[in-house]
C-alpha cells in the first residue's frame, strides 16, 4: 500500500481497504449494542429492580473492574494470539452472556446479584475485547493512516452514540429494558461475522521469543511509565476516568429520582449531547492542525473536565437545555483528546508490543474506573447524589493538572518513532529525555 499523508485531500484508500473495512463496520454494529446495553441495564436496576445509590456504584464497579484486576496478563496473552479470534469470540460470549437478562426476566428470576454477575463477565470478556481491538488496527494500515483509521472509527462509533440511546429509549418504551438488553445479541453476530472477513494473517509473536508472563507484563509497564509524555498523558486519563466513573454510576438514578425526568428524556440528552462525539472526531485533525498535537491533548483535557459540571448545574439551571450542552461539550473533548493521545501512543509503539502496551495502558486508565464507581456510590449514599456529583466534577477538571502543566502544552508535533527517546531526535528537546532501562528494546464509555 502506498504511504500517503491522512490528512492529504485527495486521499481516500481506507474506504477501499478492504481489512479496514471490515473492522469499521463490526466496531461500529458492536458499539451500537453496547450502546443499548449502557442505557438500558441501569435502568433495569432503577426501575424493574428499584437499586439504591451504593448498589449502582457496585454495578458500575463490577462493570469495569476486570480492567483493574486482569488486563496486565490478557495483554500478554493477547499478543500471543491472533487478535481477529480474540475480537470474534469476544462478541459471541458477550451475546449469549447477555441473553440470559431477558430469559431470567421472562422466568421472574432476574435480581441484582445476577445483573452484578453479568456485569462483571461481560467485563471480562470486554477486557481482551478492547486489548485486542485497539491492538488490531496497526496491524492492518500503514502506520501514516492510523491517525486516519481512528478518526474514521471513533467518526462511526459517535453515530453509533448518537442514535443508540434514542433507539434504545424507544426499544425500552416498546419492549421494555431486558429485551433491550436482549437485542445486542443480533448487533454482536454481525460484528463478528465482519470482522471475521478481514483476510489479513497474524503471525504470532514467535514462541521461542518470549520472555515468560511476568517479563512481558513488565516490558509493557516499563513502555508506557518510561516516556515522560505518555507517563503525563496516562495520569491525565486515569484521573478523569476515576471521577467520570463516580459520575456514571449515579446518572441514572441522578436524572430520574432528582431531576425527575423520564426515560425517553434522558434518551434525548444522550442522543444529542453524543453529537459532540462526530464533530470531534471531524474535527480533531484540523484542531491538532491549528493548535498542534500536544497542546490538543492539554486543550481537551481542560474543557472536558470542566463540562461536568453542567452534571450538578442541571439542578439550578434549566435541566435539559444544560445537560444537552454539557454532554456535547464532554463528548467533543474526549473524542478530541483519544484521537490525539491514542494515534501517538499506536504509532510510537513497536508492533510485537502493541497488545501489552494497550494492556498496561488500560490498566491505568481504566483501572480506576470501578474504584471511581464505588466511590460514587458510596459518597451518594453518605452525602447525596447532587453533593457527589459537584465532589466528582470538581475532581475531573483539577484531573487535567498532568498535562496541562507539562511539555505538552507546547508541542505542536509529537515524537513519530520510539528511536526519538535515543537523546537525538524532538523528544528529548521537548523534555523528553530517556530513561535508562525503562524503556524496552525494538523487538486505543477515555481509553
Amino acid at each position: 500500500m502506498a504511504r500517503t499523508h491522512p490528512t492529504s485531500p485527495r486521499r481516500s484508500p481506507l474506504w477501499r481497504h478492504h481489512n479496514f473495512m471490515q473492522l469499521w463496520m463490526g466496531d461500529t454494529v458492536s458499539v451500537f449494542g453496547a450502546e443499548l446495553v449502557l442505557f438500558a441495564l441501569p435502568l433495569i436496576a432503577v426501575q424493574v429492580l428499584h437499586a439504591g445509590a451504593f448498589e449502582m456504584g457496585v454495578l458500575g464497579a463490577l462493570e469495569n473492574a476486570a480492567f483493574l484486576l486482569i488486563s496486565l496478563p490478557a495483554g500478554a496473552w493477547v499478543d500471543r494470539m491472533r487478535k481477529k479470534t480474540v475480537i470474534v469470540a469476544g462478541d459471541i460470549i458477550r451475546a449469549i452472556v447477555l441473553l440470559s437478562i431477558p430469559i431470567a426476566w421472562a422466568l421472574d428470576l432476574l435480581t441484582m446479584v445476577q445483573l452484578f454477575v453479568v456485569a462483571a463477565s461481560v467485563g471480562v470478556v470486554t477486557v481482551f475485547f478492547d486489548i485486542a481491538n485497539q491492538s488490531y488496527l496497526p496491524e492492518l494500515v500503514e502506520p501514516d493512516s492510523i491517525g486516519d483509521g481512528n478518526g474514521k472509527l471513533q467518526a462511526s462509533q459517535q453515530t453509533a452514540r448518537v442514535a443508540g440511546p434514542t433507539l434504545a429509549s424507544g426499544l425500552v418504551s416498546l419492549v421494555g429494558a431486558p429485551l433491550t438488553v436482549g437485542l445486542t445479541s443480533i448487533c454482536m453476530g454481525l460484528s463478528s461475522i465482519f470482522v471475521g472477513r478481514i483476510g489479513h494473517r497474524e503471525e504470532p509473536h514467535p514462541a521461542e521469543r518470549r520472555r515468560g508472563m511476568l517479563a512481558e507484563i513488565r516490558e509493557g509497564l516499563r513502555f508506557v511509565l518510561g516516556h515522560r509524555l505518555l507517563r503525563r498523558i496516562t495520569a491525565c486519563t486515569g484521573l478523569t476516568n476515576f471521577a467520570s466513573s463516580a459520575i456514571f454510576a449515579l446518572f441514572t438514578l441522578y436524572a430520574l429520582r432528582i431531576l425527575e425526568i423520564s426515560q425517553v428524556q434522558l434518551g434525548v440528552i444522550m442522543s444529542v449531547g453524543a453529537a459532540g462525539g462526530i464533530l470531534g472526531a471531524l474535527s480533531a485533525a484540523w484542531v491538532q492542525r491549528v493548535i498542534g498535537e500536544g497542546t490538543s491533548i492539554a486543550a481537551s483535557a481542560i474543557a472536558g473536565g470542566a463540562s461536568f459540571f453542567a452534571v450538578p448545574l442541571a439542578h439550578l439551571l434549566p435541566t435539559m437545555p444544560t445537560l444537552i450542552i454539557g454532554w456535547l461539550l464532554v463528548t467533543w473533548s474526549v473524542v478530541v483528546y483519544n484521537i490525539a493521545q491514542v494515534s501517538f501512543r499506536q504509532r510510537l509503539c513497536p508492533k510485537p508490543l502493541l497488545g501489552r502496551m494497550n494492556a498496561s495502558i488500560r490498566f491505568l486508565v481504566w483501572g480506576p474506573m470501578p474504584i471511581g464507581a464505588l466511590a460514587g456510590g458510596i459518597l451518594g449514599d453518605q452525602f447525596g447524589v447532587a453533593a457527589t456529583m459537584w465532589i466528582s466534577a470538581a475532581w475531573a477538571t483539577l484531573a487535567s493538572l498532568p498535562v496541562v502543566i507539562s511539555p505538552l502544552l507546547r508541542m505542536r508535533t509529537l515524537p513519530r518513532e520510539l528511536d526519538l527517546l535515543s537523546g537525538n531526535g524532538p523528544a528529548e528537546s521537548a523534555g523528553d529525555k530517556p530513561h535508562d532501562g525503562t524503556t524496552p528494546p525494538v523487538t486505543d464509555p477515555r481509553t
